[in-house]
């Protein structure tokens, strides 16, 4: 069974989806950044981190491609013309929407306070609205890749959430069908409800 310590309302969002679509069977363990329970593991006190067996896995999209690489769901196969294009899209979307909201993140509570430029956000969603515009196009079916779900689908969906927390300029219209699709979807739903458990333990 697979073990994930972090928090809904954080990247392990992303590895609790995945593995609620997989069906797999896995343990959530609600720890915050730094805690001793995640420095136990993950000398760096970064969330999330998956534990397989003896094995630590740390980095969400790593560990997302590994589930599903690992599980041959919401993914194609390593090597095909398929997967290049996939990779792209993860990468973009981590590049050009999950970097800039971690960096208005760092500016705002994550840096300490005399390191902190609280300017720089009014750029930062700017630079989010025009990259997540030129990916509006990028929707190329009911997900990403045409009819089927990948792992930059669950990316995406996660950093347009994160967005409207951190008060970022709404998605355009373009992609409203898209995102309500997404957040429909029953795996999504479950992962949302673990955030009551989290919040009573």
């Amino acid at each position: 069974m697979y073990k994930v310590l972090g928090g809904v309302a954080s990247r392990a969002f992303r590895v609790l989806w995945v593995l609620e679509e997989l069906g797999a069977d896995y343990e959530f363990v609600p720890a915050k950044p730094r805690s001793e329970a995640v420095r136990a593991v993950n000398p760096s006190g970064k969330i999330p981190v998956l534990l397989d067996g003896a094995h630590v896995l740390t980095d969400s999209s790593a560990i997302m491609t590994y589930l599903t690489d690992k599980h041959g769901v919401l993914t194609f196969d390593a090597g095909s013309i398929e997967r290049a294009h996939q990779d792209a899209l993860l990468h973009t979307i981590l590049d050009e929407l999950d970097a800039v909201l971690w960096t208005a993140a760092r500016h705002s509570f994550v840096l300490p306070e005399d390191q902190r430029v609280p300017q720089i956000k009014t750029s930062l969603k700017a630079e989010f609205v025009r990259n997540l515009e030129r990916l509006v196009d990028r929707v190329n079916g009911p997900y990403l890749m045409g009819d089927m779900m990948t792992v930059p689908d669950i990316l995406l969906t996660h950093c347009c959430n994160w967005a409207v927390s951190a008060k970022f300029p709404a998605p355009p219209d373009a992609l409203s069908p898209y995102l309500s699709a997404m957040r429909a979807r029953p795996a999504f739903k479950r992962v949302r409800a673990l955030a009551e458990m989290e919040n009573v333990t």
